[in-house]
């Protein structure tokens, strides 16, 4: 089996008493997009910036079999984007898109084609002697894009670069990064906090949480198959309900919910003590609601607190009778929303083998 591409061992590094990044292993193959997901003081820009040279850390990175941490951040010719798009106001589009390739002292009409195909590549084609004081957010962080990849780097880091910019841009700007890298075929690690950004975009995700990554997978993985409750909580939307820790084995649990019969078989994650508390993820587009208690299935009584339109959905606020929130998502036009009001007791019924216990 062929080494990574990418090999990230044991990196770790301190501010003080403060530990930003904490034994992270990774190994990334060539030509992934991998996205570093996580709320801000994680340590996934500091992980971006240890692989660009800006910090110094323990541990080792390898890339392409030699290690980089003995060469300093200028000579390792790894592309970088970043929220600011950092380029120079004085130089036209063209001038900031060749400036790289000058420091390399390449020869002009190797980088008058170079530029030209960069302006192709992020389809600004006409825009090279413009000023970037004369152009929206969205063309700015293409140019940045077009300049960080004029030189053909063997790595690509982006930290946070689209969240600058309005929802509506930023969805047209995702769609040209991964437009890019399936025509260029570059590495790239991209820092967010925004997992809708991270699921559109990645081949694989790295959720990053104090400093550690708690899981590494693709999004369906992660979604499906959360291996901590704080992947849970930070991929996708769910609900938990405290619940009693019946058994537990072989990656499994029966639990017990307040007022309910056993609830048999869940997949179950962390250290479980039976007899002792534990919490059940439900997946809100997993429920069912259903008027009358479901005969033959497992269903939690709530009642009706709310109900929003969002669209192509309808949210549904519930509460247990312990006071327990539970939101449920059906699409538009579900049967069970035409006569449904504010105060109504319903059932929500699930499927155990979607649910997750976390201990």
């Amino acid at each position: 089996m062929s080494k990574p591409f990418l090999q990230i061992r044991g990196i770790r590094k301190e501010y003080g008493p403060v530990t930003a990044v904490h034994d992270v292993n990774l190994d990334v193959a060539q030509g992934e997009f991998l996205t570093f997901l996580g709320p801000s003081g994680s340590g996934k820009s500091t992980t971006l910036y240890i692989l660009a040279g800006f910090e110094d850390p323990t541990g080792d990175i390898v890339l392409n079999g030699q290690s980089l941490l003995s060469t300093p951040s200028h000579k390792r010719n790894i592309g970088m984007v970043f929220q600011r798009y950092t380029l120079f106001p004085h130089l036209s589009v063209g001038e900031n898109i060749a400036f790289p390739l000058k420091v390399r002292r390449l020869p002009k009409a190797e980088i008058d084609a170079k530029v030209r195909d960069m302006l192709k590549l992020v389809r600004l084609e006409g825009f090279e002697d413009r000023k970037p004081a004369q152009m929206s957010g969205g063309q700015q962080q293409r140019v940045a894009l077009a300049r960080a990849l004029a030189y053909d780097p063997p790595l690509l880091l982006m930290d946070e670069p689209l969240s600058a910019l309005d929802k509506k841009l930023r969805e047209e700007i995702q769609h040209e990064i991964r437009r890019i890298h399936q025509q260029t075929e570059v590495t790239i690690l991209y820092v967010t906090h925004d997992q809708e950004e991270a699921l559109r975009l990645s081949d694989r995700i790295a959720v990053f949480s104090k400093g550690v990554i708690d899981q590494i997978g693709t999004g369906p993985e992660l979604y499906a198959n959360p291996a901590t409750r704080f992947v849970a909580e930070f991929i996708g939307d769910s609900d938990f309900l405290p619940c009693d820790l019946v058994t537990a084995a072989n990656g499994r649990a029966d639990i017990a919910l307040a007022g309910t019969t056993v609830i048999p078989s869940v997949p179950l994650h962390g250290k479980p003590v039976v007899g002792g508390k534990a919490a059940l993820m439900l997946r809100p587009e997993r429920l069912r609601l259903t008027r009358s208690a479901p005969g033959g299935s497992t269903a939690v009584p709530v009642t009706v607190s709310d109900i929003t339109f969002l669209g192509n959905n309808i949210h549904v606020a519930t509460q247990t009778a312990k006071g327990d929130a539970l939101a449920v998502r059906l699409p538009f036009g579900h049967e069970a929303i035409s006569s449904l009001n504010r105060g109504d007791r319903v059932w929500l019924g699930f499927d155990p083998a979607s649910a997750h216990v976390f201990c």
